[in-house]
């Protein structure tokens, strides 16, 4: 189950949003051919990751910045793009291209000082944007919670697309980190749990001055939770695999 769209257009072109996927896919793309190389990798992400155990020490700190721009692989990438293409456009709609650019790297950095405070002495390196886009994804929760998100949902050989709002969505998102940042120890690495929950809760908070210029709990009364303006309409996909009735 994962999200591939939701249903609330922005008014401007998202330039920001599409400069930071082509950023973090060029980056990718820069060392991917060294990913099967071991040696090169680790001393890759030594000089570049997020290392904990460092920036404790007084070191590192340049991590903290460019670790936002780094991937694992394909599939963290992907999944990564997926979602900040479909949350970032209505932000940037929102606070503006130079705004939203500020508000972003400041979600990457202070999920990074979460990941830091969860794991003081890891020497684990971290890598992932996935602390801003989880910024992010905070602050369409508060702006925007009834916004239609369409989910695909994949059963064996069973698919369907439905749309749910966006803080049913969000929210099983975010239950997910705490489960998973409780159950594990993030001193020897695996998914950076706190680093997203905190990139949530610090993307809700940069967006509160933007909630209060819209009218705060009026804007909620005005729109009860929806977006502001018509919500895209797509056509319901179902699995095309025939139901076998039963004699």
């Amino acid at each position: 189950m994962f999200p591939i769209r939701d249903h609330n257009p922005s008014g401007r072109t998202p330039y920001v949003t599409y400069m930071l996927m082509a950023m973090n896919i060029a980056v990718f793309l820069s060392y991917v051919g060294v990913m099967d190389n071991d040696r090169a990798i680790n001393a890759f992400f030594f000089d570049w990751a997020l290392i904990p155990a460092l920036v404790t020490d007084g070191q590192g700190y340049t991590g903290i910045f460019t670790s936002m721009f780094l991937h694992g692989g394909w599939m963290h990438l992907a999944g990564n793009m997926l979602f900040l293409y479909i949350f970032g456009d209505n932000i940037e709609d929102e606070m503006g291209h130079v705004g939203y650019l500020v508000f972003y790297i400041a979600c990457g950095l202070l999920s990074a000082g979460a990941h830091v405070l969860s794991a003081p002495n890891s020497p684990v390196p971290m890598v992932g944007a996935s602390g801003a886009i989880a910024g992010v994804m905070g602050g369409y929760l508060l702006l925007y919670p009834k916004a239609k998100v369409d989910i695909l949902i994949i059963f064996i050989v069973f698919f369907r697309i439905i749309p749910i709002p966006a803080w049913i969505m969000l929210a099983l998102w975010l239950g997910m980190q705490f489960i998973g940042g409780v159950g594990a120890d993030p001193s020897v690495g695996g998914v950076a749990y706190w680093a997203h929950a905190g990139g949530f809760f610090v993307g809700m908070v940069l967006t509160i001055p933007v909630w209060l210029r819209l009218g705060g709990p009026r804007f909620w009364n005005l729109t009860q939770g929806h977006p502001p303006h018509p919500e895209a309409n797509y056509p319901t996909v179902r699995s095309r695999i025939p139901k076998v009735k039963r004699k």
